[in-house]
C-alpha cells in the first residue's frame, strides 16, 4: 500500500483520495433513489428525486464516520443498500400502494399540488417504517455478539463465494451502462487499467516549496494514487466535447444518446443551491407487517455482504482479519446507519460500499483518513444540492466502464481467499463451484419465475424471493453450510492457516491499533471490568476470532510475552 490504514496522507491528498472516492460510489448512491422514483410516483418529479439524492448523500456521510471512528475502523465507505431495493418494490407493488394512474401521465402531475405530494409523501413513509423496524433487529443482532459467535464457523469457503457473488450477478447492469456507448466504456476502462497497472510506478515531478529547499521539485506517483478519478475526468471531458459538437445523437431513442453531459440536465437546473436534510422531512413514519418482513430479509442479505467486505477490506490493505468485537461492532452500528436512513427518509438503508473495496486495491491507499473525508465531502454534497445534483449527471456509460473494473477487482479478491484452502481437494472444489453456480443460477431462475414462489403468505413469499434472488446469500449460505456439514480436517479447509494469520505475534499490536476504539476508550478512558464483557468491546490481546488468552495472573503484571498469550 502507498499508505496504510494508520497512515495519514497530506490534507489536500485526502480530499482528492475522497472525492476520489464519492465518485465511485456515486453511480450506487445515485440509483437508489432513482430505482425507487418510480414507485414512488416520482418519475414525472425530477426536483423532488434531487431532494433524495441530496438526503441520501448526507446520510452516507454520517454513517461513514460514524463506522470509521466506532464500528469496524476499517477505510469502508457506507452507501444506500441494493439488498433493501428488492423487498421495498416488493411492498410497493402491492395493489394498496401502487401509483394512481394520473401520476403516470406527465400532462395530469403537478408537482406543487398538494395531492400529489401526499401520494408520494405515504410511500416513503412507509418505506420508512419498516426500515427503522430492521434497524432495530440489525442493531440487535450486532450488539449482542450472534454475529461474532458465527465467526467461529465462518472460513475461507464462506468468505470466498461470498464476496466473489457480490459483483459476479452485476455484470448484467454494468454491461447494460457500458452498452449505451461502448466506445466511452471502453476509453474509461483503457484509461482506468493504464493508470493503475502500466503507468503506477511512473513518478510524475511536481513542484514544491518548502521552508529548507525553499522551490524545488518532488516525485509524486500520480497514476497510482488517482487511477479512477483521472479516468473518470478525461472519460466525462470527452463526453462533453462529443455532446457539443453533436457528434453524439440528439434522438433519446439513438444508440448512444445517454453517453450525452445533456441528459440529465433537469436534476442541475431544478436542484436548489443549498438544502438541509433533516430527520421527519416527509412526515411521520408509518409500520406495516409485510414492509418489516421483507426488509429484515433484505437486513440478512446486507450482513452477509458486510462480513464479506470487511475481510477483504482487511486483506487489501494489509491489515490482520477482523476479529469478534469488531464485526458486532461494524454490524451493530450499520444497523445504527439504517435507523438514521429511515428517520432522515432515505427510501433505503446503509450498507458498505463494495466497489469503494475494490477501488482500494487498485489506489493502493488504505488510509482511514482518506475515507473520514470521503464521509465529510458525501456531507457537504447532501448540504450543497446543486453541486451534488452536479455529480449526478455524469454519463451512464462513463460509470458502466468504470463498474466493469471494479466489479473485477472484488471479484478477484474473492476468490483470493481460497489460498488458505486446499486447492487439490475435490471437497473444497466441490463446494466452492457448486456455491458460486447455485448462487448464480438460484437468483436468475427465480427472477424470471417469481409466481412459482407461492406459499399463499404474502410477506412469506416477499422473504423467500428476497433471499433467493440474492446471489451472494444464496450462495454463502451453501458454502457455510457445505463447510460445515461435509467431513474434512482444519488444515483442509483453510482455518489451519486462517488461524496462524491471525495468531502471529507481531500482529497484535497493530491489530489494537486498528480495532481498537478511538480516543482512549479502553485503554485510558471505560475501563472499567465490566465493559470488558461486553461483545462489541475491544478486549487487550485479542486480535482474530479464534485467538485464545490461556495467561492468568493480574492485568498489573505487566504485558505478556508472544509464546505466553497465544494459543
Amino acid at each position: 500500500m502507498a499508505y496504510g490504514i494508520l497512515d495519514i496522507p497530506p490534507w489536500y491528498l485526502c480530499i482528492f483520495l475522497g472525492i476520489q472516492h464519492f465518485l465511485t460510489a456515486l453511480g450506487g448512491l445515485v440509483a437508489v433513489p432513482l430505482i425507487l422514483a418510480k414507485d414512488l410516483c416520482l418519475q414525472h418529479d425530477p426536483l423532488t428525486q434531487s431532494y433524495l439524492i441530496s438526503t441520501i448523500f448526507f446520510v452516507s456521510g454520517i454513517c461513514t464516520l460514524l463506522q470509521v471512528f466506532l464500528g469496524i475502523r476499517l477505510p469502508i465507505l457506507q452507501g444506500g443498500t441494493f439488498a433493501f431495493l428488492g423487498p421495498s418494490l416488493a411492498m410497493l407493488s402491492l395493489p394498496t400502494w401502487k401509483c394512481p394512474a394520473w401520476t403516470l401521465n406527465a400532462s395530469q402531475v403537478n408537482t406543487s399540488s398538494p395531492e400529489f405530494t401526499e401520494e408520494w409523501q405515504k410511500r416513503i413513509r412507509e418505506l420508512q417504517g419498516a426500515v427503522l423496524v430492521a434497524s432495530c433487529v440489525q442493531m440487535l443482532v450486532g450488539f449482542s455478539g450472534l454475529i461474532g459467535f458465527l465467526m467461529r464457523f465462518i472460513g475461507p469457503l464462506t468468505i470466498a463465494p461470498t464476496i466473489s457473488l457480490m459483483a459476479l450477478p452485476l455484470f448484467d447492469s454494468a454491461g447494460d451502462d457500458a452498452g449505451i456507448h461502448w466506445g466511452i466504456a471502453a476509453t474509461t476502462i483503457f484509461l482506468i487499467v493504464l493508470f493503475s497497472q502500466y503507468l503506477k510506478n511512473i513518478a510524475v515531478p511536481v513542484p514544491v516549496y518548502g521552508r529548507e529547499k525553499k522551490s524545488h521539485t518532488s516525485k509524486f506517483y500520480l497514476f497510482q494514487i488517482f487511477p479512477v478519478l483521472l479516468g473518470l475526468c478525461i472519460s466525462w471531458l470527452l463526453c462533453f466535447v462529443l455532446t457539443v459538437t453533436d457528434a453524439l445523437p440528439s434522438a433519446p431513442t439513438a444508440y448512444g444518446y445517454l453517453a450525452r453531459t445533456d441528459t440529465k440536465g433537469s436534476v442541475l437546473s431544478q436542484a436548489p443551491w443549498f438544502r438541509f436534510p433533516y430527520p421527519g422531512q416527509w412526515g411521520f413514519p408509518t409500520v406495516s407487517l409485510a414492509g418489516v418482513f421483507g426488509i429484515i430479509a433484505g437486513v440478512i442479505s446486507s450482513v452477509v455482504e458486510s462480513i464479506g467486505d470487511y475481510h477483504a477490506c482487511a486483506r487489501l490493505v494489509g491489515v490482520p482479519p477482523p476479529p469478534k468485537h469488531a464485526i458486532n461492532r461494524g454490524i451493530g452500528i450499520e444497523g445504527l446507519g439504517c435507523l438514521l436512513a429511515g428517520a432522515w427518509g432515505t427510501g433505503n438503508g446503509t450498507t458498505s460500499y463494495s466497489q469503494n473495496v475494490g477501488a482500494l486495491g487498485i489506489t493502493r491507499v488504505g488510509s482511514r483518513m482518506v475515507i473520514v473525508a470521503a464521509g465529510c465531502v458525501l456531507l457537504l454534497m447532501g448540504v450543497f444540492g446543486k453541486i451534488g445534483a452536479a455529480f449526478a449527471t455524469i454519463p451512464t456509460p462513463v460509470i458502466g466502464g468504470m463498474f466493469l473494473v471494479m466489479f473485477g477487482v472484488i471479484t478477484a479478491v474473492g476468490i483470493s481467499n481460497l489460498q488458505y484452502v486446499d486447492l487439490n481437494s475435490s471437497r473444497n472444489l466441490f463446494i466452492f463451484g457448486f456455491s458460486i453456480f447455485c448462487g448464480l443460477a438460484i437468483p436468475n431462475w427465480v427472477n424470471k419465475n417469481p409466481e412459482r414462489l407461492h406459499t399463499g403468505i404474502l410477506q412469506l413469499d416477499q422473504v423467500i424471493q428476497v433471499l433467493l434472488t440474492t446471489g451472494m446469500f444464496v450462495g454463502g449460505f451453501l458454502g457455510f453450510l457445505l463447510d460445515n456439514t461435509v467431513p474434512g480436517s482444519l488444515e483442509e479447509r483453510g482455518l489451519l492457516a486462517w488461524n496462524q494469520i491471525q495468531e502471529e505475534s507481531e500482529e497484535t499490536t497493530k491489530a489494537l491499533e486498528v480495532y481498537g476504539l478511538p480516543w482512549g476508550i479502553g485503554t485510558r478512558f471505560c475501563t472499567s471490568s465490566c465493559a470488558q464483557y461486553l461483545p462489541f468491546w475491544p478486549r487487550e490481546g485479542e486480535v482474530g476470532v479464534r485467538q485464545l488468552s490461556l495467561c492468568p495472573g493480574d492485568s498489573e503484571e505487566g504485558p505478556r510475552s508472544a509464546t505466553d498469550t497465544r494459543m
